[in-house]
C-alpha cells in the first residue's frame, strides 16, 4: 500500500462524503479509492468511515485521523513549496485572506487573467473580514485595508491606497438637513461598519485640521455592501470605501458628502497592505500575487 496516496484518498473520501464523489475528483475509479481506504484501515486495525448507501462520515477514531492526516499532506504541500518556489515560475497554491467585499468587486474579477499567465499557480481565496492568523489559519498572504505595521513576526507591504467617503442617498438628504460641518453627523443616522468594538469615532482632517466626532446609529453590521445597501434605501448615511460606492455616486445614486475632508474610523487610515509571515521572503508566488495587486489597484485608482 502507497500510505501517502492511501491518506490523500481517506482525506477526500471524508471532504466529498463518500467514495463515489471523491473518485470523481481524483479522476480515478471508485474501485481503487475503496481498496486504499480498507487497506489502511486493515493496517490501523481501526475503522476510519461510518458507512450508508448514500454517506460515509468518518468514526470517532477517523476523525482524529482525519485530521492529523490533514496537517501531514499541508506540512508535505508546504514543504514542497519551499524548495519550487524560488524559481522564475510561480507554481504551487498560494493561500490568499482578504476582505469579503473588496475580495468580491476588486480582486476576484482579474482572477482568470492571473491564473492563465502563471499556469502552474494555484489559488485560494478566503473571504473574510476577521483579522486571521498567517501561521493558525495556514494563510500564506493577507490582504488588509486600513493601518498595518511591519514586526518581526509579520511582513506588510504596501500595495495601493483608497479613500473613504460619507455618502447619503438623495431622497435621505430631501428628508434631513445636508450636513456640511464634522459635528453636523451628530443630527443624522449614520450606519455603522462594527469593527469589533463598541467605539464608532470618524476622524475629520482639513489641512493641518483634525476633528474627531462619535458617530450614532441604530444600525451597525460587518459586511460593507449591507450598509450600501441600508444608504441606497435611505436609512443614513454611512462612512465607506471609494471601490464600494464610486458607481453609485457616479450614477447619481448617492451624494458624496464632505469632499473637502479627509475621512477615517478612528486613527485608520487608507493603506491598502499584503501581509505575510518573513519565511515567505523570496517567494515567487507571493511576488507574482503582489506585483498583480499593485497592477489592478493602480488600473483602479486611475479609472
Amino acid at each position: 500500500m502507497d500510505k501517502l496516496l492511501a491518506l490523500r484518498m481517506f482525506v477526500e473520501t471524508v471532504r466529498c462524503g463518500g467514495y463515489s464523489a471523491a473518485a470523481r475528483k481524483l479522476q480515478i475509479a471508485t474501485s481503487s479509492v475503496t481498496r486504499q481506504v480498507a487497506a489502511l484501515e486493515a493496517e490501523l486495525g481501526s475503522a476510519l468511515l461510518n458507512r450508508s448507501t448514500r454517506h460515509n462520515f468518518p468514526t470517532e477514531a477517523g476523525q482524529l485521523y482525519f485530521d492529523s492526516a490533514v496537517a501531514i499532506l499541508e506540512a508535505l504541500e508546504r514543504a514542497d513549496n519551499a524548495v519550487t518556489d524560488r524559481g522564475t515560475c510561480a507554481r504551487g497554491k498560494l493561500r490568499v485572506s482578504v476582505p469579503v467585499e473588496f475580495g468580491r468587486r476588486v480582486i476576484a474579477p482579474h482572477l482568470p487573467r492571473l491564473l492563465a499567465q502563471h499556469p502552474d499557480l494555484e489559488i485560494s481565496l478566503h473571504l473574510s473580514d476577521a483579522r486571521v492568523d498567517l501561521l493558525k489559519d495556514r494563510i500564506d498572504l493577507s490582504v488588509r485595508l486600513g493601518s498595518s505595521v511591519s514586526t518581526e513576526e509579520i511582513i506588510c507591504k504596501p500595495v495601493g491606497w483608497f479613500e473613504r467617503w460619507i455618502v447619503a442617498s438623495p431622497h435621505y438628504l430631501v428628508r434631513k438637513p445636508t450636513p456640511t460641518l464634522p459635528h453636523d453627523i451628530s443630527e443624522h443616522c449614520c450606519l455603522l461598519f462594527d469593527y469589533g468594538g463598541s467605539g464608532y469615532t470618524w476622524l475629520f482632517r482639513q489641512g493641518e485640521e483634525q476633528v474627531s466626532v462619535n458617530a450614532h446609529g441604530r444600525m451597525q453590521s460587518n459586511n460593507a455592501d449591507v450598509l450600501r445597501r441600508a444608504v441606497l434605501a435611505g436609512e443614513g448615511l454611512a462612512l465607506l470605501a471609494d471601490w464600494l460606492v464610486i458607481k453609485d455616486v457616479h450614477q447619481g445614486r448617492m451624494t458624496r458628502l464632505y469632499s473637502g475632508y479627509d475621512v477615517h474610523p478612528g486613527s485608520a487610515n487608507g493603506s491598502i497592505n499584503a501581509l505575510y509571515l518573513p519565511n515567505h521572503r523570496g517567494s515567487t508566488r507571493i511576488r507574482v500575487f503582489i506585483d498583480f495587486l499593485e497592477e489592478i489597484l493602480s488600473r483602479e485608482s486611475t479609472s
